[in-house]
């Protein structure tokens, strides 16, 4: 969304675990990601960011000017945000218990205060710490993935009813763009997504995502995608 609007930042990553008290340090109240200094206010939450860099500058706007065409967009990056995310979150984080190689996949390239090749070198003592808090048990994983065809299809539907994916994104298009984009990390995932719509939009607004899992799925849990 910043490079949408061609505002200039600066990024930094936090270590996870340790991000939760590095916000707090940083006055921040809350313990989540992504999180930014917007002339003097600190925004926390994607959907909230949103909003801030609409006022900050509403050209290209993120948000149609039509009540009822924002009120859709806002209902679909919601969606996006608490159910289509949480169910890439929990299959990544299934995953990088299974596929313990694709941590270094998504560490490099870095935007922590540390050279790549350090980062690489400090791995072997860091990612058993990192997947500690990664933890997400078979049933969920199993649930997540079952409910994906349907949330890939209402994604779909969007695009084809033009809420996302026309020429000028929005917020909507960011949020599914994103969720898509780690979806697409996953080898077991990617035939069975590059086919629709939705992946396009992806490669469209996110064509560099970082990260790769190999095939770590059961059969059996992938017979019904």
């Amino acid at each position: 969304m910043l490079d949408y609007k061609r505002i200039p930042y600066v990024r930094r990553d936090l270590p996870n675990h340790l991000h939760k008290r590095l916000l707090r340090l940083q006055g921040f109240q809350g313990r989540t990601v992504p999180a930014a200094r917007i002339e003097g206010r600190r925004i926390e939450g994607s959907r909230a960011i949103a909003r801030a860099l609409d006022e900050l500058r509403p050209q290209p706007p993120l948000f149609p000017a039509d009540p009822t065409r924002r009120a859709c967009v806002e209902e679909l990056e919601r969606w996006a945000d608490a159910e289509y995310q949480t169910s890439a979150r929990r299959l990544g984080q299934w995953a990088v218990s299974h596929d313990r190689a694709a941590v270094a996949t998504f560490a490099t390239p870095s935007y922590l205060p540390l050279p790549d090749r350090l980062v690489r070198t400090l791995l072997p003592v860091l990612a058993p710490v990192v997947l500690r808090g990664l933890w997400a048990g078979d049933e969920d994983a199993r649930a997540h993935l079952a409910a994906l065809p349907a949330q890939l299809d209402r994604a779909d539907a969007a695009i084809a009813d033009g809420v996302i994916g026309g020429e000028g994104p929005n917020a909507a298009d960011f949020q599914i763009a994103a969720t898509t984009g780690l979806l697409l990390c996953f080898d077991d995932l990617r035939p069975r997504i590059e086919p629709r719509p939705v992946a396009e939009l992806s490669r469209r607004l996110v064509p560099n995502y970082p990260g790769r899992f190999g095939p770590v799925f059961p059969r059996e849990w992938l017979a019904t995608l």
